[in-house]
């Protein structure tokens, strides 16, 4: 049965769609973009294309006359990342029509995601951060307590069973760190960032010790500092930094970091 959880993120698409021409909707693999997506246009004159589908894909050969066959309905772009070639087509398209809602784009965050809408679509499009799901947002349904065991990514949650969701979680580390992070532009050793990943996730929610975390983690400080960076960009760690009206002090002082998801930080890869 398909199960269907009100995101907060549909008022804020809702207003952003009135007033941009494009919308993104950014945030970590399988955290629920696509199904919002889905949902929220499901009684809108739309038309979605999925580019980890060749076929999709194949219909972008000729956008111009794509676009114009499909003028009036609002165009949803899913796995963008996938085409980054495809911005520079995008940023002309939204000069040549300006119309509020016409384009919604769907995107893991990547190297090539964050370099191509920051020089190609400044303000052309608005961006929503999607993150899994949230406190206020399972309190609808009152399953507190499934949340603190299953964390929020959607496939986890809603899963048949704990064992289930704990088996999705641990296959989720392992191929985010295998898998995902090489097919967005970056080459770090696996090992070395399973290191890391475990190290983090016993430092949740403390003060970041950058010598003392490199030094577990056998990698110079400024290799940590380039691989938090990585997973800051991949929506998989939040790091915050202390509230200093100062800025060379708000500069010297160690963010604290977080597992961006509640019950992710304790499922170890394998």
């Amino acid at each position: 049965m398909h199960t269907y959880i009100r995101r907060l993120a549909e008022k804020k698409l809702r207003q952003a769609l009135d007033r941009s021409p494009g919308v993104a909707i950014l945030g970590p693999r399988q955290c629920g973009k696509s199904t919002l997506a889905r949902e929220f246009l499901a009684d809108v004159d739309s038309v979605i294309l999925d580019l980890q589908d060749r076929t999709d894909v194949n219909k972008l050969n000729e956008p111009e006359l794509f676009f114009d066959y499909h003028r009036t309905k609002l165009i949803c772009l899913d796995e963008i990342q996938r085409l980054p070639e495809f911005f520079g087509v995008l940023r002309s398209e939204i000069d040549r029509d300006r119309r509020p809602g016409r384009f919604l784009i769907l995107g893991s965050a990547s190297q090539d995601l964050i370099k191509q809408t920051t020089e190609s679509l400044a303000g052309r499009i608005a961006y929503l951060d999607l993150t899994p799901f949230l406190v206020e947002e399972i309190a609808a349904i009152g399953q507190w307590q499934t949340l603190w065991l299953r964390g929020g990514f959607p496939d986890s949650f809603l899963a048949d069973g704990d064992e289930n969701s704990f088996d999705w979680r641990r296959d989720f580390i392992r191929t985010f760190l295998e898998r995902d992070i090489p097919s967005f532009g970056y080459a770090i050793p696996v090992p070395a960032m399973e290191r890391l990943w475990r190290l983090l996730a016993h430092y949740h929610g403390q003060t970041l010790n950058f010598a003392k975390i490199a030094e577990a983690a056998d990698l110079s400080v400024p290799t940590l500092k380039k691989y938090l960076t990585i997973l800051e960009q991949t929506y998989m760690v939040r790091l915050l930094r202390p509230r200093e009206m100062n800025v060379k002090k708000r500069l010297v002082k160690s963010p604290k970091v977080y597992l961006r998801d509640v019950n992710i930080r304790s499922t170890p890869p394998q």
